[in-house]
């Protein structure tokens, strides 16, 4: 495939800040495409899109993270190398946000309408929820802290299952995330534009940060369990058709696995408590 040509796991572990121009790029590509080919369904395919033009690098890089599991003895040092391609992913995923966000906001509103239907049905589903109370009577940390455990269990099958298959669901999250700040966006500039009438570009670019940050702060620590999760999903996925059960190196995978698994819900942990307690009083 030509997309394989791209960029190599190796490459990208040495300089991973490229990928967040990779992401912006697939994530451009695939909603123009989307957007041309399939109109009536661009929410949905622009997603897909974008997932397949990830999917060779993720692929490779799950093999690549496998092997590292089967030829480094101790667990602090995979811990170590582990953290390489998590850097990768989470600048992916910002390529994605900023992308899709950044379209959102400037592309005409009938567009918009058409490319995001979907995801603002996702958003208005769950801020009737909670207006409504239909949540469970739970406090509030719990309510997100059960959520994103969720999630991280959904990340952790698609990953077994499909290989690279939590990039899916990680890349969905990205367009629901992006049409929330892009949305969070339109609407501060309409009000800055009413009570100031706005020509700074200085004024575009702070309503553009602080919304991005509004949830970015809490949302990089869950995105981050999500790759960690997905990452154990995908390592034990490969080591499960390349390994014997019973062989010691199969068993240094699982311990690893299990670690991963850990490491994903203490973050979540603290995620929740960022959303909860401290993104509210910064915004």
């Amino acid at each position: 495939m030509v997309l394989e040509s791209f960029i190599s796991p190796i490459k990208a572990e040495k300089r991973p800040w490229e990928l967040f121009f990779l992401g912006f790029l697939y994530a451009s590509i695939a909603m123009f495409l989307s957007l041309w080919i399939f109109e009536k369904q661009t929410s949905l395919v622009m997603v897909f899109l974008t997932v397949i033009a990830c999917t060779p690098l993720l692929f490779n890089a799950m093999r690549y993270e496998e092997y590292k599991d089967i030829n480094i003895s101790s667990e602090p040092n995979r811990l170590k190398e582990h953290y390489k391609i998590l850097k990768v992913l989470i600048f992916l995923f910002l390529g994605f946000c900023v992308a899709f966000s950044i379209w959102y906001v400037f592309l005409p509103a009938n567009t918009v309408d058409s490319i995001f239907s979907i995801q603002m049905q996702t958003i208005n589903t769950i801020n009737s929820k909670v207006a409504g109370n239909v949540l469970l009577d739970l406090p509030i940390l719990e309510q997100i802290f059960l959520n994103n455990i969720k999630v991280l269990l959904f990340c952790l099958f698609f990953a077994f299952f499909y290989g690279a298959g939590a990039i899916f669901i990680l890349t969905w999250n990205a367009s629901v995330i992006s049409a929330a700040i892009g949305n969070l966006i339109r609407i501060n500039v309409a009000e800055y534009a009413k009570e100031l009438g706005f020509s700074s570009m200085w004024a575009y670019f702070s309503i553009f940060s602080v919304s991005f940050l509004r949830y970015m702060i809490h949302g990089v620590p869950e995105i981050s369990a999500y790759f960690v999760g997905g990452l154990a999903g995908s390592i034990i996925s490969v080591a499960t058709i390349n390994h014997d059960f019973r062989s010691e190196k199969f068993k240094n995978v699982l311990l690893d696995t299990i670690c991963l698994i850990v490491i994903a819900v203490i973050i979540l942990v603290i995620a929740a408590l960022m959303e909860v307690y401290l993104t509210p009083k910064l915004f």
